[in-house]
Parts: C-alpha cells; sequence; structure tokens
C-alpha cells in the first residue's frame, strides 16, 4: 500500500514555513491547492484567460520569491491573494485597462428593498452565484454586469461572492478598513440590483 505524501496534510502555513526554511518541494503543494480556485478568480478579475494564466504565474513566482519574509503562522490565503490582486492591477495597468469610476456614496447607503433579485442571488454566498441562476441568457446577464462593475467594486464582489472570503480576510487583502469592505460590497450590489433590472425589464414586463 503507498504511503501518503506527508506535504497532502499539512496546512498551507506549515507548507509555506516549511519553503521559507529551504524545503522548496513543498511549494508544489500549494501551488496544487490553490491552482483552480485562483486561476479561476483571476480569469474573472481581469476577463482574459491568457493575461490570467500570466498572472497567474507571476503570483506564484512572488509568493516564491517573498517566502523567506514569511512570518510563522501568518494565514497564508490572503496573502496569496493580496499578490494576486496586486499582480492582477499592474498587468490591467500595463495594458491601459485600469477602471476610475467615482462611486456616489449616497447611493450605497440606501435600501434596495427585498424583492427576489440578483441582490438576494449573490447574497445566497453559495459556491457559485452563477449556478444559482436559471437559464444561460441569465448568467451570461449577471457575469456582464459584475465585469461592468467599476475596478474597486468588482474587487469585494470577486472576493466575497466567488472566493468566499471573509471581510477580515478580504480587508486585509485590499489595504483597507473592513467597515469599507461592507460599504463597497453594498455600493456593488446596489448597482448590479440597478443593471439587473435596466436588462430585466424590457424582456420581462
Amino acid at each position: 500500500m503507498a504511503s501518503t505524501d506527508p506535504s497532502t496534510i499539512c496546512s498551507d502555513e506549515e507548507l509555506l514555513q516549511g519553503v521559507s526554511q529551504g524545503q522548496v518541494h513543498l511549494f508544489g503543494e500549494l501551488v496544487r491547492r490553490y491552482e483552480r480556485e485562483l486561476y479561476g478568480y483571476l480569469r474573472r478579475y481581469l476577463g482574459d484567460a491568457a493575461l490570467a494564466e500570466d498572472v497567474f504565474q507571476n503570483t506564484f513566482l512572488q509568493l516564491y520569491l517573498k517566502s523567506n519574509q514569511y512570518e510563522a503562522g501568518r494565514p497564508v490565503k490572503p496573502w496569496l491573494y493580496t499578490i494576486a490582486t496586486h499582480q492582477a492591477i499592474d498587468a490591467m495597468r500595463r495594458q491601459g485597462r485600469h477602471q476610475a469610476v467615482s462611486l456616489d456614496e449616497k447611493r450605497a447607503t440606501e435600501d434596495v428593498g427585498d424583492t427576489r433579485s440578483l441582490l438576494e442571488m449573490l447574497e445566497s454566498r453559495e459556491q457559485d452565484p452563477l449556478d444559482s441562476v436559471q437559464g444561460e441568457e441569465r448568467r451570461l446577464r449577471v457575469r456582464a454586469s459584475v465585469e461592468q462593475l467599476p475596478e474597486f467594486l468588482r474587487q469585494v464582489v470577486l472576493l466575497a461572492y466567488y472566493q468566499g472570503l471573509k471581510y477580515r480576510e478580504i480587508a486585509e487583502i485590499l489595504d483597507i478598513p473592513v467597515g469599507t469592505v461592507k460599504s463597497r460590497l453594498h455600493a456593488a450590489l446596489v448597482k448590479l440590483q440597478q443593471a439587473w433590472d435596466t436588462s430585466a425589464s424590457p424582456r420581462e414586463t
């Protein structure tokens, strides 16, 4: 009977601690653990498969290069997403795709009501919000609405609802207060609800 690879039962933190101490072979297990998840995040964030692959590679290169700076016990996942998000932003800027869209803060505090809507679909916090939307046309509309959000709002939607990260983890990744994470999520959901209502009304009334 084949023995289990010890690295597969180590925590992320134990793996990166080992890498920082020269056990380079453990790095491959970290890459395997986050390969699909992190690539999916970058694919949604960037909207470009080839660019997402480049940023994915750069993210893990940076993680490896910074591994000697790793503080024992520091949660790995938020740090990894911090690196990935910064790499994605840099890649977008190099391609001239940086978005600068102002936010109407007053609208961010308005109540959006409690009707069955895109807002509730996203707030269900299922593994992938798109799975809760019936029909290909609706899925495409949700995806398009998310992609049209300003960059700083799209960030929190992707991290919270697609990647399932906690508010404090998102705050660490984006280097903003937890309260700002919450207000940006609310603002994003208001905008998504408005986009959903606008696109639905010509077809569904």
